[in-house]
């Protein structure tokens, strides 16, 4: 106990330090990175006018830089909007957008600029801050994990619904406000977490020769968050050799598929995508610049094409055919990794309400939809070469999904909502793969959970732990088998029923009979009798 108290305060003291790191340093303009990050000459010099100020001041956080930064872009902004305005050029026309300065330009400036003018003890001193604000964590984190080992194996009675962490007690709530935060940061300011991306510089420049950007920084924070918690999810479950099978298997597949060798192909000039991605989880696999790409990589380039395309007609089909949609969603996702190995301290939170199921149902199929009409507008564009549909624009469809699926649904929702709504937000509500493999599993699968109803003792552990909000004591009871379109067949249902009642199985032909029929035991007073309806 005393190793495990002393992990909390070293891993606390990890957060400290990386908090405070970004107030850390000192920023002074780079002008020739300012050169760069603009390009536009007209552009540069109107902007020239109103930093004249922030090349002689010396700032001690970015905070106060980019607020500066921002002041001057946007006063330039406004001086060319005058000119444009003196000329009775508004901005219903074209000449108005295509010469002011863009909020996506403004954004990119202010964290290329921000990122090239840091000076100062952590810049110079990279390798001890990474120590102190990743290595520490890391070994906080495993001085808290690694002791449970000793304790009996198998799910006890852990007063989870007692926890201020894990019922949504003030731990919870202050641990979801931080990941909130951090991707709104993440997405949408990342010039203020500039300080974390330039830790991982080196490690960026020794994979793929690339520095890093908000996206390699994420990237590394979520294998490392995979892997360290695929630790614990190994130890508490590891009197189940699935569990610690499925653990392995996603920790490799986001270490090894989403992390490292997309860094190996960028480091090659190859396309570099996460090649366990499937459309249309891959949003982005048929939009004409993906598609431009990997058709001018040649050979490397056109494998990968045809190898998502083939993943999209054989690969799910069939794998979901014989194994459920768990081959994808609890194996090799990484989606589903993180909320498996991350979440799963939180995935009592589900709601098993029925009102709820019928939401997820309308809510993940209709993404799904917007999914499919996003692809045919992308691919309409590809092969016409009109950037317009009727009177919509291709781009603004992809923005819109971007924006609202990708980056608030699938991120700041989807994760930072684990401590409010469960670890499988977003595969539940929202993952148009997940209802693209549902709609498979349902209704062409061999994949079932089979019930055993005479040993049920109606413990509810199996309902507890369903990350994905299903009532299964409910099916238990009846000895109902459970073909689900939601579940994810992440086996922990079984894990935890203490009797043995529940087996995650690939079905023979009999599937559609044992999942409608219902074999309970009825017991009184004339003796047990089977009900079977």
């Amino acid at each position: 106990m005393n190793i495990q108290k002393i992990g909390i305060t070293v891993f606390v003291s990890a957060l400290v330090i990386a908090l405070a790191s970004l107030w850390m340093g000192r920023f002074e303009l780079d002008t020739k990175q300012l050169k760069s990050s603009v390009g536009n000459d007209y552009h540069i010099e109107v902007i020239q006018k109103h930093t004249s100020t922030l090349t002689t001041t010396t700032y001690n956080n970015v905070f106060a830089f980019v607020n500066a930064l921002d002041g001057a872009l946007n006063a330039a902004n406004n001086e060319i909007k005058a000119e444009l305005a003196s000329k009775d050029i508004d901005q219903f026309q074209g000449e108005y957008w295509s010469t002011i300065i863009q909020e996506y330009k403004i954004s990119n400036i202010k964290y290329e600029v921000s990122k090239a003018s840091a000076k100062g003890y952590l810049v110079e001193n990279i390798g001890l801050m990474f120590f102190l604000v990743f290595g520490l964590a890391v070994l906080g984190a495993m001085m808290y994990i690694l002791p449970k080992s000793r304790h009996l194996s198998g799910i006890k009675n852990n007063g989870i619904f007692q926890s201020a962490l894990h019922n949504r007690g003030w731990i919870g709530m202050i641990l979801g406000a931080f990941l909130i935060g951090f991707y709104i940061v993440l997405y949408f300011h990342p010039y203020y977490m500039v300080n974390w991306i330039i830790l991982v510089d080196p490690l960026s420049i020794a994979l793929s020769t690339n520095p890093a950007s908000q996206w390699f920084l994420y990237g590394f924070l979520y294998t490392l968050a995979v892997l360290v918690m695929g630790v614990r999810m190994i130890i508490k479950y590891r009197h189940n050799n699935y569990q610690m099978v499925r653990t392995g298997s996603v920790m490799f597949f986001q270490l090894a598929f989403a992390f490292i060798i997309p860094q190996i192909l960028a480091a090659l000039h190859q396309p570099s995508p996460d090649l366990k991605n499937i459309w249309p989880l891959d949003y982005d696999f048929f939009y004409k610049g993906s598609l431009n790409e990997m058709i001018q990589a040649g050979t490397i380039g056109y494998a990968m094409l045809i190898w998502g395309i083939l993943l999209i007609i054989i690969g799910v089909p069939v794998f979901t055919y014989f194994f459920g949609k768990r081959w994808y969603c609890s194996w090799v996702c990484g989606c589903g990794g993180l909320a498996e190995t991350l979440g799963d301290p939180f995935r009592q939170q589900s709601d098993k309400r029925l009102k709820a199921w019928r939401i997820e149902r309308w809510v993940i199929h209709g993404v799904m939809i917007f999914a499919i009409i996003m692809t045919g507008a992308f691919l309409y564009t590809f092969f016409t070469g009109s950037e317009n549909i009727l009177v919509f624009s291709s781009e603004n469809i992809k923005k819109t999904y971007g924006f609202l699926i990708s980056s608030i649904f699938a991120g700041v929702i989807g994760t930072g909502f684990y401590p409010l709504m469960g670890n499988r937000v977003w595969c539940r509500f929202g993952c148009p793969l997940a209802a693209y493999l549902g709609m498979v599993q349902r209704f062409k699968s061999r994949f079932r959970i089979t019930t055993n109803g005479g040993q049920c003792i109606s413990c509810g552990n199996c309902s507890t732990y369903c990350e994905m909000g299903i009532d299964v004591r409910a099916y238990a009871q009846r000895g109902q088998d459970i073909v689900r379109s939601s579940c994810v067949g992440c086996g922990i249902c079984s894990a935890v029923c203490p009797r043995g009642v529940l087996k995650l199985e690939n079905a023979d032909g009999d599937v559609d009979i044992r999942t409608h029929e219902l074999r309970a035991l009825h017991i009184d007073a004339n003796g047990v009798q089977l009900i079977n309806e």
